[in-house]
């Protein structure tokens, strides 16, 4: 797997804020950049139609199932969780708690 120069700073940004966000457009290494920097910390992809099913209906049983923080990879196609994440990360700003990932057509308010 190839090293990207931006590592570093994705590194950098989590040790300062808990929530990171990665875009950019469709295909260009998002997901694998995010999987390869953070091997631990749990991957969940929004796309997939039954996890997208629960986090839209169930925001709140659905980020309880990642105490810890989660890559949230898709990240457009469940807007609404943003309004779940904020009093989560309001509540206990862990730096690095969540790494949103998505393309740059957000639909996001």
């Amino acid at each position: 797997m190839q090293n990207r120069t931006i590592e570093p700073i994705l590194l950098e940004l989590v040790l300062k804020y808990p929530v990171v966000t990665v875009t950019g457009p469709r295909q260009s290494g998002k997901t694998t950049l995010c999987r390869k920097v953070f091997p631990d910390k749990p991957y969940i992809n929004l796309e997939a139609p039954d996890i997208r099913q629960f986090a839209v209906e169930d925001a709140r049983g659905f980020l309880n199932a990642y105490p810890d923080g989660a890559i949230l990879d898709e990240i457009q196609r469940t807007p609404e969780l943003l309004s779940y994440i904020q009093p989560i990360i309001d509540e206990d700003p862990v730096p690095g708690k969540f790494i949103l990932t998505g393309s740059q057509q957000f639909n996001i308010r």
